[in-house]
């Protein structure tokens, strides 16, 4: 009797053991994808970046007199390249967003500018970047969801507080991206 009691309490430390080393795995893991997610949105970032420069070079030539919304989209561009936190790259990810459009609007204003074939293709370009973006935002904040979940549900939770795992932040649009655009005609 002492020898099935001795098995049975070897299978239950047993169990225990491999369900804990299987929830802390499971932690690292979906911390690992938290990271891997947002680093996605960095690569679109940077990739959206690299085609600013471009764009604006392009739209000096036609409305050169257009410095202010020029050197705002060049200001908000720096911004996200020197951002360092979620919250820092969301805030300045919105702020360059909100530039390209108004840099945009004022594209309108020039035929010239919007029949060029540069301008038409860095276009094409930073909406398909943008399309990306969007996509690995809306990714980034899946895995937070499932990362949270785990940190935040019983009995994981008792795991991700014993060994430091922190709830993470999500991908958040500004006040102003919610609002529902004017259109007049």
């Amino acid at each position: 009797m002492s020898f099935l009691l001795i098995v049975v309490l070897v299978i239950v430390i047993l169990f225990l053991v491999i369900t804990v080393v299987h929830m802390y795995n499971n932690l690292v893991s979906l911390r690992n994808r938290v990271k891997n997610a947002f680093s996605q949105i960095d690569v679109q970032l940077k990739r959206r970046n690299d085609l600013i420069p471009n764009l604006v070079e392009t739209v000096k030539g036609y409305a050169s007199h257009e410095k202010e919304v020029l050197e705002e989209v060049t200001k908000a561009r720096s911004n996200v390249m020197n951002a360092s936190t979620v919250k820092e790259t969301s805030e300045a990810d919105n702020q360059l967003t909100g530039a390209l459009k108004t840099l945009f609007a004022v594209a309108e204003n020039y035929p010239d500018l919007k029949a060029n074939s540069n301008f038409q293709e860095l276009q094409t370009e930073l909406s398909d970047t943008e399309n990306k973006i969007a996509y690995s935002r809306q990714f980034y904040n899946d895995t937070v969801l499932k990362y949270n979940n785990a940190c935040e549900q019983f009995p994981s939770n008792l795991l991700a507080g014993l060994f430091g795992f922190k709830p993470s932040e999500f991908f958040e649009a500004d006040e102003g991206s919610r609002e529902v655009p004017k259109v007049e005609f």
